[in-house]
């Protein structure tokens, strides 16, 4: 035999040994039968197998201690759910390797059942709605099974209810199961005495680096009336969405029990004065866009702010300066005074528009109501066509009007990435410049409604609708274009519009679009969606849509959502207009159908 065969084999019996040698790891396979859900979750806790399962000294003696206690504790972990007479069989058996196999069969038996239940809240918040449906939607109802957990719970929140409105002296004077394990039966009592109602004491205010008379406008409270926890959480919400403050806590102190007043403390952290933005995208609307910003938060003690931004994209380009005033509640109100200086491709047509806007927010209930004029100067200029010349004009003029936009109720004056409705009226008259007296109207809505757990339907829509002027008297700006990422797909951006002899698409007096799509939810962020588009830019009612269809990709975002969307037009607008496009044929708008168009955009997170 060759030298290098005995190694071999030599080395082979060593490895062997030694991995014979490796203890193995001890374990218990543990199945329980007969309960699941929250009962299984339970037996498990109580188990001592269980929290023994993994140790590495695990022997036949210990195992079968741990098997005397698993019928108690099973037996046990089933009181809190009304079960006082389980079954419970155990068996254990070796699987080798110090490994073992632990079967627990549980037969929870009859339940105790509820026979009587007092529930009740009794003192001066008796009458009040957050306690009476409690207790009206109470889960301990006779006729029941007795559960521990339930009563916990209903317990739990009667306590945080009398905590959050300000009874800070309530108490159980009744807090109690009885249980009748011959006849299996129960009762329940639990009355709350809630005692006299506290109020808002003295709210103290850090030195805050603004006027603490201005900080105190954004309060959700008054003081001296009835205290209620969830108008603190609503002030640093109020304070947080300010952008004043790095961190904010709005806290309760010790409750007085001699003037019935729970004080407030105030703590805050400036933010940083200067704010400076800076941001890139792209989307097949805009092509690549760039924003430069800047903002001073906190101009002086009284809260007023200055911004100014540029943007710039291939369709559009403006410089903004703003000036904000709050005013009144001042999460809420604000005067905002606007200088703006823009350029817009809107189909054919270039606007250069140089506008001053002063504006006064408020909101009511839920609505936010935008009360503006703008002082415009509009150069609005055609492009050349193959049968026409260019041609400008410019128009000065003062539009004023209002706006009124859905915001969720208990509206703080935070951001908001979408409106489920926006009701947009304006105009202007001969007398303020305007070449004809006209009044506008614009609506947009969208809404996302859940068909599914993981099915989705959205829809959006836009109506926009001219009185009075025709489109070639209304600055560029003030007409409609429809087509893009965010109107109908599967056209270009703002190629929908009316034309004018020579062919240019001047926009019109009216617009109409409408979006359904259906989304379908995958796993990872990501989704899948349907869709079919209508709409289009129009002078009369009764003029013709355009129509697309198509499939998309949604990536969503931490903040917004990716739509990757590709899109057939089902009709042809210039096979609809003033010039034909001569590969119509005779079947006007069916012949040329455009390609389809692959359109990319952000929105919110759906």
């Amino acid at each position: 035999m060759h030298r290098s065969a005995v190694s071999v084999r030599v080395f082979a019996a060593a490895l062997l040994g030694l991995l014979l040698a490796v203890p193995s790891r001890a374990d218990i396979d543990i199945q329980i039968d007969g309960v699941d859900g929250a009962m299984r979750r339970n037996v498990l806790i109580f188990l001592s197998l269980e929290r023994y399962r993994g140790r590495d000294d695990l022997d036949a003696a210990l195992v079968s201690r741990l098997q005397e206690r698993a019928e108690r504790e099973a037996a046990a972990a089933l009181r809190p759910f009304g079960y006082y007479e389980p079954v419970v069989k155990t068996r254990i058996d070796a699987a080798g390797n110090g490994r073992w196999r632990a079967r627990i069969d549980i037969d929870p038996g009859p339940p105790i059942v509820l026979t009587e239940v007092l529930l009740d809240v009794r003192g001066a918040g008796a009458a009040l709605p957050a306690f009476r449906r409690i207790v009206t939607a109470n889960a301990l109802r006779p006729g029941t099974r007795l559960d521990h957990g339930t009563y916990d719970s209903v317990k739990d929140e009667l306590r945080r209810t009398a905590a959050t409105l300000g009874y800070a002296e309530a108490n159980f004077s009744r807090s109690e199961i009885e249980v009748d394990e011959p006849n299996r039966r129960a009762s329940v009592a639990l009355v709350l005495d809630t005692g006299p109602r506290y109020a808002f004491g003295r709210t103290n205010v850090a030195e805050v680096g603004l006027d603490e008379t201005f900080v105190r406008r954004y309060l959700r409270y008054a003081e001296r009336a009835p205290y209620d926890a969830t108008e603190l959480l609503r002030t640093q919400f109020a304070l947080d969405d300010s952008q004043y403050f790095a961190s904010v806590e709005v806290v309760s102190g010790t409750p007085n029990a001699e003037s019935h007043t729970i004080p407030v403390d105030i703590r805050t952290e400036p933010n940083r004065r200067n704010r400076y933005t800076f941001g890139a995208g792209y989307a097949t609307d805009t092509k690549t866009r760039g924003l430069l910003g800047w903002e001073n938060r906190r101009l002086n003690e009284r809260g007023h702010r200055f911004r100014l931004d540029f943007k710039a994209a291939q369709l559009e380009q403006s410089l903004a300066a703003k000036y904000l005033l709050p005013i009144g509640d001042p999460a809420l109100e604000k005067l905002e005074l606007e200088a703006r200086e823009s350029r817009d491709d809107n189909g054919d047509l270039v606007t250069r528009t140089t506008r001053f806007r002063p504006a006064v927010t408020q909101v009511l209930g839920v609505w936010q109501r935008v009360l503006y004029t703008s002082f415009a100067r509009a150069r609005t200029i055609t492009a050349a066509t193959a049968r026409a010349a260019s041609s400008a004009e410019t128009t000065t003029l003062l539009i004023p009007g209002f706006t009124y936009a859905s915001v969720p109720r208990g509206y703080l004056g935070e951001a908001l990435f979408s409106r489920t409705l926006s009701v947009d009226v304006r105009g202007s008259t001969r007398t303020f410049g305007a070449n004809a007296n006209y009044l506008q109207l614009r609506l947009d809505g969208e809404r996302v409604l859940d068909l599914a757990p993981r099915w989705h339907l959205f829809v959006r829509g836009q109506l926009g609708v001219t009185a009075g002027a025709v489109a070639v008297d209304l600055p560029g700006t003030e007409r409609f274009f429809a087509g893009g990422d965010r109107s109908v797909r599967g056209y270009g951006y703002n190629d929908l519009a009316p034309t004018d002899a020579g062919g240019a698409k001047i926009g019109g007096r009216h617009l109409f679009t409408g979006t359904a799509e259906v989304i379908r939810d995958l796993p990872r962020n990501f989704g899948i969606a349907a869709f079919f588009d209508a709409g289009s830019a129009f002078d009369r009612f009764g003029d013709p849509l355009q129509y697309s269809v198509g499939i998309g990709m949604r990536v969503r975002l931490p903040v917004v959502t990716l739509g990757i969307d590709l899109a057939q037009p089902l009709s042809n607008p210039s096979c609809r207009n003033a010039s034909p496009d001569p590969r119509c044929g005779t079947v006007r708008g069916f012949d040329a159908l455009p390609g389809p168009r692959l359109h990319l955009n952000f929105s919110p997170k759906l």
